[in-house]
């Protein structure tokens, strides 16, 4: 991970800003693929903030919601060179939290699946797609989020399936990451 996060920040410091004076970086992927592990690498070589969708989404059939708010709350704001309120989902007790305020900052690290959304994409220098065999994604996903996820697995899977087909992130993607 650690090179592909390498190849990453390098690319991002590279690309022109889009969101206002901030370089975006978007790490999207299926559930279970990587895509936190490799944010938060790149998130702590840059020094960067790392903002993950599963604080937008507001629940297991929150996809769109959590992409349209991570358009209205936080990319907006930091392209019109204002502070963001960055929501926060509480899956434990199904619930949102008080938001984050987020300064513009010079670099941000986005992630979660609908981090490529079209909705994002005029606000992105960086899009990445990380893959890994479907099998190992569950796996990896129930292990990690096991008493929360196990049931939710198949809604969850149906929206991720309808984002990909409309959307298309991995086709736009500017670097594709395959983990094993």
């Amino acid at each position: 991970m650690s090179d592909a996060g390498a190849r990453l920040a390098e690319l991002l410091l590279a690309a022109p800003a889009r969101a206002g004076d901030t370089r975006v970086l978007a790490i999207d992927g299926r559930s279970g693929a990587g895509k936190s592990t490799l944010a938060a690498s790149v998130a702590a070589m840059l020094a960067a903030p790392c903002v993950s969708l599963e604080q937008l989404y507001g629940g297991w059939d929150g996809l769109r919601a959590g992409i349209e708010r991570l358009v209205s709350t936080v990319l907006v704001p930091i392209a019109e060179g204002r502070p963001a309120d960055v929501p926060r989902y509480d899956w434990a007790s199904r619930r949102w939290c008080e938001p984050e305020t987020l300064a513009p900052p010079p670099t941000l690290v986005i992630e979660g699946v609908g981090a490529g959304a079209l909705a994002i994409a005029r606000y992105l220098s960086v899009l990445a797609w990380v893959e890994r065999p479907d099998a190992s994604r569950r796996a990896r996903a129930l292990a990690r989020d096991g008493p929360l996820y196990a049931g939710h697995w198949e809604m969850w899977s149906e929206q991720e399936e309808e984002y990909l087909r409309s959307d298309r992130p991995s086709q736009r993607a500017d670097v594709l990451v395959r983990n094993r």
